[in-house]
């Protein structure tokens, strides 16, 4: 009785061939945003108030990846346990769409800056008492200022001009 281990990897290759045929194809992806030059990257970088308008890249980058288990932040990404932060500058509290947000963010009557994310990021429980996050905050001041800056230009461009507060 003859094996049919040598030809093992030619029936894979024919069963894989074979996955993915038939069916509707694949719905196109949206296109991507064009990357931001370092001009554009800079200029948003500079809207922002001081300190926060010196704020470490590299640093903020680092310092948001505690964020990600939460929050997305591209544009038309989802809300996860958090909601979506694309655009969150100049945006109502508690007013990104499809977000199930708390009595009391519903109700704050404030748009998202640097210095109240400052605030929010060092303690959101002291900073709206009632919200649901239940992230202790970044105690260290130069975390804070760092992921704010980083927002501003991974989440900045592109947007309308800061809204009034509408609920999430």
């Amino acid at each position: 009785m003859r094996s049919i281990r040598p030809f093992a990897p030619l029936l894979a290759v024919v069963a894989l061939a074979g996955c993915g045929q038939g069916g509707e194809p694949a719905a196109p992806k949206a296109p991507a945003r064009p990357a931001l030059t370092d001009a554009q990257r800079e200029a948003l970088l500079a809207s922002l108030p001081a300190p926060y308008n010196a704020g470490d890249m590299e640093n903020g980058r680092r310092a948001f990846a505690r964020c990600r288990s939460c929050h997305t932040i591209t544009d038309g990404g989802p809300n996860m346990t958090g909601p979506n932060l694309w655009g969150v500058f100049g945006r109502g509290a508690g007013s990104h769409p499809g977000y199930n947000y708390s009595n009391a963010l519903r109700e704050a009557d404030f748009a998202w800056d640097a210095q109240r994310l400052d605030d929010w990021l060092a303690n959101p429980r002291t900073f709206l008492p009632g919200n649901k996050m239940t992230f202790p905050g970044l105690p260290d001041a130069s975390d804070r200022r760092d992921v704010i800056a980083w927002l501003k230009v991974e989440t900045g461009y592109g947007q309308a001009a800061p809204t009034a507060h509408a609920a999430p």
